[in-house]
């Protein structure tokens, strides 16, 4: 494998490792601040289904680094 393959794969699961972080950093901080702040139960919601979607990015980005590397 070259060196610049392998510094995307790298790169990219640098990428996924910062996206399941914060996504899972910011639902946690919403979840209890949400309610301490008065944020009405629509916005949890709201905080649920944009980490939901964050997952799912990072899902998807997932299955195509194991492509990456299964090509390598």
């Amino acid at each position: 494998m070259d060196k610049d393959k392998e510094q995307a794969i790298a790169r990219k699961g640098r990428h996924i490792g910062i996206v399941i972080a914060a996504t899972m950093v910011l639902w946690l901080v919403m979840s209890f601040v949400g309610p301490q702040l008065g944020l009405p139960g629509r916005y949890a919601l709201l905080f649920d289904f944009a980490a939901l979607a964050g997952f799912f990015y990072a899902g998807v980005n997932i299955f195509q680094l194991w492509r990456m590397r299964q090509d390598s």
